[in-house]
């Protein structure tokens, strides 16, 4: 049986097209989901319970993912798990893709590789993913796609989620390069913001996610892997890319200024991106 968690916070946009390929297709019996509903103010709730089984909901008024996280553990008993953000599209296919590479017993953590559907994206956001997509974060499943999977022995490796804002980051350096794989056959697609403004809101987040880490976990910088440096200095060399180069370096400088300065100031909370949702309603599967 594989265990799928997936944290929902006010996500009766998406949910049912999250939920809908796993559930309504054949051979949904090998799966178990647990929907933790945390601090919803809408009806995510409501809409993940219309699927049955093999949907479970579970609702907190904690308004925390890494809560969320840890109340899907305590409610799942099998492996491997599988922990999927609300928002993420991924066929039930890709998810026993994963857990068929698990099963081999090499790696320990398994992600997909994340498709970046631009739809509604302004010049600026498309400019930025442009040069995104030549990087080798680009291709980082665990902290990019909106999905990872672990074996028995990779829970093991930690015991509850910390209270941090990069859950799948901190989940990725628990384990060295050879411990963990990004599969290329096996895809997710992420839904990215929309607009520029809200770009740099979501990699603001993203830096003050790694300033956290590097702060709380630093034992684990040696398993972060590779830069995007030597990749981007080379991207300088062609003229047509320079547009879209100065986006992604304005954005990314921007967004670290903005996490230094709010973690100076001890400001934690974090508004997150809803120009990717808000042109869906409610029940709808695309």
């Amino acid at each position: 049986m594989i265990s799928i968690v997936v944290p929902a916070h006010n996500e009766s946009a998406v949910i049912a097209r999250t939920l809908r390929p796993w559930v309504e297709g054949p051979g949904s019996e090998d799966i178990s989901v647990v929907v933790v509903c945390n601090g919803c103010t809408d009806d995510t709730a409501g809409v993940a319970r219309r699927f049955g089984s093999p949907v479970r909901v579970i609702e907190s008024e904690i308004a925390s993912k890494t809560h969320a996280l840890n109340l899907g553990d305590q409610n799942s008993d099998s492996f491997p798990r599988i922990y999927i953000d609300a928002d993420i599209l991924i066929s039930l296919d890709a998810i026993r893709a994963l857990a068929r590479r698990l099963e081999r017993g090499d790696v320990l953590a398994v992600a997909p590789t994340p498709e970046i559907d631009l739809s509604g994206c302004s010049w600026m956001v498309r400019q930025y993913f442009s040069v995104r997509s030549r990087l080798p974060s680009a291709g980082q499943g665990i902290g990019g796609s909106g999905v990872y999977a672990l074996s028995e022995a990779g829970r093991r490796r930690f015991t509850q989620f910390p209270d941090v804002i990069a859950d799948d980051t901190y989940v990725r350096i628990q384990f060295k390069p050879e411990e963990r794989e990004t599969l290329t056959s096996v895809k997710s697609t992420v839904f990215p913001a929309r607009t520029i403004r809200q770009l740099i809101a979501v990699r603001s987040r993203a830096h003050a996610g790694t300033f956290e880490l590097a702060r709380r976990f630093p034992e684990l910088s040696a398993n972060k892997g590779k830069t995007n440096n030597r990749t981007l200095i080379g991207l300088l060399k062609d003229p047509r890319l320079w547009p879209g180069l100065a986006i992604y370096f304005g954005v990314n400088i921007l967004a670290r200024w903005r996490a230094a300065a709010r973690s100076r100031a001890k400001a934690p909370r974090w508004q997150r991106d809803d120009t990717s949702r808000s042109a869906l309603s409610p029940h709808s599967p695309s």
